[in-house]
């Protein structure tokens, strides 16, 4: 598979004009007459009650959007004189708590973290690296590397660059400049389908500079044009290999699962279950309760909200 169609594959779904529109299309809303030190005081009980109420845990944190989960922690914080994050870790376990932890992370954080495990050890996660980068904005992308050299006193370039190689890398620290256009520009989406059919389909010979600076610097809007017209059966989706069981092992399957429940669940889980159900024919909702199972099952599906 040639450099373009492998970043293709990952990058098709560039649905995201802006955030007002976005949210709209997540499951999991800010929760009406909040109160942090409330839930609180609720967690407190259910972490301390003899067994762990997890049912109660997995309500309030996926019933809260992230920005009311981090009031939660800090009044936490306030009230017990310890992180939330400790009391959790210590009375849950397994794919329940890895997800709970998730929750509790801001969404650049969770990223940073994603991105830190991808290059971790030997061999490199280049699907998880280009799935969070190709697909955050300029903002995201700067509170990205604030959260990666926050947590782990390094330079996220630094760490793609020592990680990575050749036109790999080069997409990747291109899109790392944090440096789109935020609009389209009609007259070149004929020109830029073209360039990349010639850049990476048309000829032996590719030219990667020009790949490299239409996927790192154009829009996502104009890139879902350009995407479009490339690509005219669009059968490509974002968020495909989520569940195929012949794509990846069980574990690396329920990473993938884990990642892309917690940091959409805000965003456009909606759309991503529309396009689930188009492509596979049965719902995200059916195949994570035939999937998985225990409390883990019940957080991932309370994420992904019904299929009313």
């Amino acid at each position: 598979m040639s450099l373009i169609s492998a970043f293709l594959k990952q990058t098709i779904y560039m649905g995201m004009p802006d955030d007002s529109v976005l949210k709209r299309e997540g499951t999991v809303v800010p929760a009406p007459n909040f109160s942090a030190s409330g839930d609180a005081a609720v967690l407190d009980k259910a972490i301390k009650v003899k067994g762990v109420d997890e049912k109660t845990i997995i309500d309030i944190l996926v019933k809260r959007s992230n920005e009311q989960r981090q009031q939660i922690k800090e009044a936490y914080q306030q009230s017990s004189g310890k992180p939330l994050e400790a009391a959790l870790k210590n009375a849950l376990k397994g794919d329940l708590e890895d997800v709970v932890l998730a929750l509790l992370k801001t969404p650049a954080q969770y990223d940073a973290q994603q991105l830190k495990l991808a290059m971790k050890g030997i061999g490199t996660d280049e699907d998880t690296l280009i799935e969070i980068l190709a697909s955050r904005n300029n903002r995201e992308l700067l509170d990205i590397k604030k959260a990666y050299k926050e947590d782990y006193k390094k330079d996220l370039e630094d760490d793609v660059r020592s990680d990575t190689s050749g036109d790999f890398r080069a997409v990747l620290l291109e899109i790392l400049k944090a440096s789109r256009t935020e609009v389209v520009c009609d007259q070149l989406i004929d020109s830029d389908a073209r360039a990349l059919y010639e850049a990476g389909e048309g000829r032996k010979g590719k030219d990667c500079a020009m790949f490299i600076e239409i996927l790192a610097t154009r829009s996502f809007p104009h890139l879902r044009q350009v995407f479009d017209r490339y690509s005219k059966n669009a059968v490509l989706f974002f968020y495909s290999p989520l569940f195929p069981p012949h794509s990846k092992g069980k574990g690396t399957r329920k990473n993938i699962l884990t990642r892309i429940m917690v940091s959409r669940s805000e965003i456009d889980m909606k759309q991503i279950k529309e396009e689930y159900k188009k492509n596979y024919g049965k719902s995200l909702y059916m195949d994570i309760l035939d999937d998985t199972k225990g409390d883990y099952e019940k957080i991932l599906l309370a994420l992904c909200g019904d299929d009313s």
